[in-house]
């Protein structure tokens, strides 16, 4: 008797690609269109508030590292380009160069904040979509549909949307945060509205992928799900922001785009939305193989790689 036996093809299980990677990734900022407004002067204010902020994210990271070790500190800068007017790529590049070097600060990538829609025929919005994995809230009735369907995550139960009419004010159930520390900070957050055929992803989304671009842990079919492009002649840029890959590399000499942990300099504006973030990135379900490359990289370089993704990421938050 000859026991039952699968066969598998090789090509039909991709292989985790390993990439290159920094220790820290630092986001020197994430605008919006009218930022880049007349003299581009927010630029200006912005970089000279964020770079005392970035020199002691360079010394805190050289500190955790092991003796001796050489830090490898990205640096990136996220363009809103998705569904609003920003003007042309020459016009932004040249003003976020000149406006960082005179803070002392070199901008290593760029990239456009439509390019975590789609980057390279690769769907990254829809590609997060299917790996979210909602904390399954007790009590469910199962009268609101899924994240998938609804477009809306929360992080615990919601409040039921319907009562009886005659019902007493004492049968109301507040909302519950999953495992609260204490009391509840409960968080409902929109991924996508519809427009017709078309959906519209929200800033908070699209904010989620960018992290897990920047921590590697984004792969399609193995492979990084962007890849940066160097730059090697600035006057030939494309007048359309359509044009430009996802991430383009500015410095010749940076040192790689993904790294181990992020760090992102923003305005106070952005605080609930990176609550948001952090809210969606504890439901997404990344491959094992890339976390178990990514865990054994960290440690054969004595780095400490958190095992849970929000614990991967940190900020820091300005004033306008």
């Amino acid at each position: 008797m000859v026991a039952d036996v699968e066969f598998h093809e090789v090509t039909a299980e991709p292989r985790t690609q390993s990439i290159p990677l920094s220790h820290l990734s630092i986001e020197l900022g994430h605008l919006y269109a009218e930022d880049f407004g007349p003299g581009f002067v927010n630029i200006d204010r912005h970089f000279e508030r964020v770079a005392p902020w970035v020199r002691q994210a360079r010394a805190a990271c050289a500190a955790m590292l092991p003796e001796g070790a050489r830090p490898r500190i990205s640096t990136c800068f996220l363009v809103d380009d998705y569904r609003n007017e920003t003007p042309t790529p020459p016009e932004v590049i040249e003003q976020l160069r000149r406006a960082a070097e005179a803070h002392e600060l070199t901008i290593d990538y760029v990239a456009r904040e439509s390019g975590c829609v789609e980057a390279e025929g690769v769907a990254l919005a829809e590609l997060v979509v299917d790996r979210l994995v909602p904390d399954p809230p007790q009590h469910t009735t199962g009268g609101r549909p899924p994240a998938v369907e609804s477009g809306w995550l929360c992080n615990g139960e919601r409040t039921p949307g319907r009562a009886p009419a005659m019902a007493s004010s004492s049968s109301w159930t507040p909302p519950q945060e999953s495992g609260p520390n204490g009391h509840s900070i409960f968080v409902d957050v929109e991924l996508w509205s519809q427009l017709r055929d078309e959906r519209i992803w929200s800033c908070a989304f699209l904010a989620s992928v960018w992290q897990l671009v920047r921590l590697g842990l984004l792969r399609h079919r193995g492979e990084a799900a962007v890849r940066p492009y160097r730059l090697d002649d600035a006057e030939s840029l494309p007048l359309g922001w359509s044009r430009l890959p996802a991430v383009i590399q500015l410095n010749p000499k940076a040192p790689p785009f993904a790294a181990y942990q992020t760090m992102s300099v923003l305005r106070t504006q952005f605080l609930p939305v990176e609550l948001a973030v952090r809210t969606i990135l504890s439901q997404v379900a990344v491959e094992v193989p890339v976390l178990d490359e990514l865990g054994r990289r960290g440690a054969h370089e004595g780095v400490i790689v958190p095992e849970q993704i929000v614990q991967r990421i940190s900020y820091v938050f300005v004033n306008d």
